[in-house]
């Protein structure tokens, strides 16, 4: 196991550009038919704007565009806008690019940007995981002139840029305001992008058209079909037998066998991170006994219990034995390397005897028995890594029953309150976003902890992440969140397991594939094969 390998980023640089703004325009040798995506990720709305999924989000960029986007560096780059710049600590001001038109035929202009905020600020009620906190701070919007956007927030929010790499672009309605209802009833989903809606049977396929008149280029292919293949098995099969083009999410046992068969493979570290995450509000948890089956108080409380278990976590397993070699050991929430990390935080090989006498101390020198729960089939080596930490934790006395269940169950039962302790995973645009997200107290006022389900609360860090949001984005930033990650991570509210490798395969009318770190599944992704 490579313990605290940096994060090397393997895209091709030079594609950026076409593949992340839009579409590698086509030249007529390159020009290719439908291409076939076999995916994991589940569409769940046609609301661009509703929840801040990578099933929502991959799949709907080939509709949808952003202010701003994301290099292989998780660097800011223009989008929809071309430029941006602060006039005063509250004050930002947007130029954004001309010519651009919605499917429909209408101008993008200044005023969709505006409705954009305001609908997703003002109207929405999504879920956990939507969007809401990335605007909460806009006091007003504004639009002087077709393509510019005035911003006003209530305080100083230096990395605005930052969140608008999230938001997608709707086109303002001729009256009122469009509802999720509507657009999953049937409205035409209208947006900039490369590629135009066609149909959707929601859990099964998405058919987009090319957008011919995409301001980008012309896209590449004249039509894409997503297949919904949840089970990894049946996407490695059908991406074997030739039934699609490109399957993603590809398991790390399957890679051999499939290079063997004449597929290529493609990987890239993923800019999240996979954890265990505890209860710590509550007096007595669901599924937490002493080892005669009796409630006792909450362990998980105690901070020397948190460090035993993570002390008895071997994240080699995990990331040699599971993931294959394509994962790297977690002791933060992104990989060594991308900015806001820090250098300092290494993981740590198991100590089976410190973490015994750490839970002894605590007092509980028989250990205790605890349920596990965790998703099965939403990220790579999940149910395999409840199982391998659960062997590992029974080194130390504590007996974890592993409880694996699809991830709408899951995610169901863990905002219910229904687990003590729990795998889970998140992803963001940037290490303050989830931190901000997965570690700050929650607080629906100021829109952090959406994802903090420990309901874990230490002021000391509330007060550094705040300091290091106030700062523009830079190296000084960077320091500042560094620090605040070390403080937080040293009192274990979570124990960071591994940065799986996104995986990918590509049959042979592909002649590349380019892989991002956020993970997205895109046509956009793809050259095709020359002939």
């Amino acid at each position: 196991m490579k313990l605290g390998s940096p994060f090397r980023p393997r895209l091709l640089s030079a594609l950026l550009f076409s593949i992340f703004l839009g579409s590698a325009p086509a030249t007529p040798a390159q020009e290719r038919g439908e291409l076939r995506i076999a995916t994991s990720y589940k569409l769940m709305t046609l609301d661009p704007q509703y929840a801040n999924l990578n099933e929502n989000t991959s799949l709907l960029s080939h509709i949808f565009e952003r202010l701003v986007y994301q290099d292989e560096n998780l660097e800011l780059k223009p989008g929809l806008a071309t430029s941006w710049r602060p006039l005063s600590d509250t004050q930002w001001a947007f130029k954004l690019r001309d010519k651009v038109r919605f499917h429909d035929g209408s101008a993008f202009d200044a005023d969709d940007v505006v409705y954009t905020i305001e609908r997703i600020r003002d109207f929405l009620k999504p879920p956990s995981g939507g969007f809401r906190s990335y605007v909460s701070g806009i006091k007003s919007v504004s639009a002087p002139d077709p393509l510019t956007v005035l911003i006003e927030t209530d305080g100083a929010v230096p990395n605005l840029p930052l969140f608008f790499s999230s938001l997608f672009v709707m086109n303002r309605p001729s009256e009122g305001v469009e509802t999720t209802e509507d657009l999953n009833a049937g409205h035409p989903p209208n947006g900039t992008g490369p590629y135009r809606f066609e149909s959707w049977s929601s859990g099964e396929s998405l058919r987009l058209a090319r957008n011919d008149d995409y301001w980008g280029g012309r896209p590449a292919w004249s039509k894409v079909t997503f297949r919904v293949i949840e089970n990894p098995a049946a996407r490695v099969a059908a991406l074997s037998t030739g039934e699609v083009d490109v399957a993603d999410a590809i398991p790390a046992r399957d890679v051999a066998s499939l290079k063997e068969r004449g597929a290529r493979v493609a990987s890239v570290g993923a800019a999240r991170v996979n954890f265990v995450q505890f209860d710590v509000a509550r007096d007595t948890l669901p599924g937490v006994t002493d080892k005669s089956d009796e409630p006792i108080a909450n362990p998980f409380k105690n901070p020397l219990v948190r460090r035993a278990l993570t002390l008895a976590t071997d994240r080699g397993i995990l990331v040699d034995k599971i993931l294959a070699g394509y994962g790297t050991a977690a002791a933060q929430v992104f990989p060594n390397g991308l900015p806001g990390t820090s250098a300092k935080l290494l993981p740590e090989a198991p100590n089976y005897d410190e973490a015994k006498m750490l839970l002894a101390k605590a007092g509980f020198p028989d250990g205790f028995n605890l349920v596990l729960a965790g998703p099965a089939g939403r990220y790579p080596g999940d149910a395999e890594s409840l199982q391998a930490v659960a062997q590992s934790w029974a080194r130390i006395g504590v007996n974890a029953q592993p409880a694996a269940a699809p991830f709408s169950v899951f995610n169901t039962k863990r905002a219910a309150g229904d687990y003590g302790v729990w795998y889970g995973g998140t992803s963001g645009e940037a290490v303050d976003i989830i931190l901000h997200t997965l570690l700050a107290s929650p607080d629906p006022e100021r829109g952090t902890g959406a994802l903090n389900f420990g309901k874990y609360r230490n002021e000391a860090f509330d007060a550094m992440l705040a300091r290091a949001e106030s700062i523009a984005v830079g190296p000084e930033r960077n320091a500042a969140l560094a620090q605040a990650t070390e403080l937080v991570m040293a009192d274990q509210p979570i124990i960071p397991l591994y940065h799986f490798h996104h995986i990918v395969g590509y049959g042979s009318r592909i002649g590349s594939y380019v892989l991002h770190p956020r993970g997205w599944t895109t046509a956009m992704q793809t050259r095709p094969a020359m002939e």
